[in-house]
């Protein structure tokens, strides 16, 4: 007669064999977001980042207009948006901080989120059948100073929708656009404005992001 012995106390605990991840930020310094955006911090959070997400007392269209007004561009107004949030925070000695500001561009127009529906309206019958760009900035500070900047400029084209359309968006995304510069997001129905975009969709988002963690990445502030 044969004899088999059971092999179930050989055999490892499954527990031994799951592998404990490596912290992205290995004995990195603290990171502050300073932006009160939704979409950013969903944005950092999904890269596998830890950080604090504080919102930059500054005064955005105050900067804005005095860019406008030394004739600067929109990427250049974007990019001082963007150190000017960085700056703004209260942050401990050594921690990065992550400025980001948006700009829209039509032509030689300007655009800021709107303040109404009915504004949020109008805007997107001036853009209905036209290309625009995002100036989207991002400025990373250390120890109080700026130790890297990136902006990128994704183009959009938007589709000659009709008025019904515009009517059924209106009433789908309600107050949600107003937080939105070009009065969309591309991950609801406003994907459903274009016939064609140019460019990452993180930066469309608000954040540059693979830019941004190669910067990180530089900086040893996360694995390489």
């Amino acid at each position: 007669m044969f004899h088999f012995r059971s092999t179930e106390s050989a055999m490892p605990d499954d527990s031994s064999l799951v592998l404990k991840p490596t912290p992205l930020q290995v004995e990195s310094p603290p990171i502050v977001l300073a932006s009160r955006s939704a979409a950013r911090r969903a944005l950092v959070e999904s890269a596998g980042l830890v950080a604090r997400f504080m919102a930059a007392d500054v005064d955005e269209h105050a900067i804005r207009a005095a860019q406008r007004a030394a004739g600067h561009d929109a990427s250049t107004a974007a990019l001082e948006l963007a150190r000017a949030k960085a700056r703004a925070v209260p942050v401990a000695p050594g921690t990065v901080v992550i400025g980001a500001d948006q700009i829209l561009s039509c032509g030689a127009e300007w655009f800021d989120k709107p303040q109404d529906r009915s504004a949020a309206r109008a805007q997107l019958l001036r853009l209905r059948g036209r290309a625009h760009v995002l100036h989207t900035a991002v400025s990373l500070w250390r120890d109080g100073r700026e130790v890297w900047h990136h902006v990128a400029c994704p183009v959009l084209h938007m589709r000659a929708f009709s008025e019904s359309f515009l009517a059924w968006y209106l009433a789908a995304e309600g107050e949600a656009i107003l937080s939105c510069v070009g009065c969309y997001r591309l991950e609801g129905p406003g994907i459903q404005l274009f016939s064609r975009i140019e460019g990452e969709q993180s930066a469309i988002m608000g954040l540059p992001l693979l830019p941004l963690l190669a910067a990180l990445r530089g900086q040893d502030i996360i694995l390489p």
